[in-house]
């Protein structure tokens, strides 16, 4: 996962970690444990994020799948 384009299609936009954190139902510290790479992201955590900012499938390669 790269954090760094992830922080950027959240800030992109207008949402702060914990806009992000609520809209998937998790706290904010378990996002940022999720950003930081010490606990995966679920499925549904990334269907969902894809699907909030209308990520295309070249975008979710580019979040989920660089480093």
């Amino acid at each position: 996962m790269n954090k760094c384009e992830l922080k950027a299609e959240i800030a992109r936009h207008g949402d702060r970690q914990k806009d992000l954190a609520y809209a998937l139902g998790i706290s904010p510290s378990v996002l940022s444990s999720r950003i930081n790479g010490i606990t995966p992201f679920t499925h549904p955590e990334t269907e969902a994020i894809a699907a909030r900012y209308k990520m295309s499938a070249k975008d979710i390669m580019r979040v989920f799948f660089d480093k």
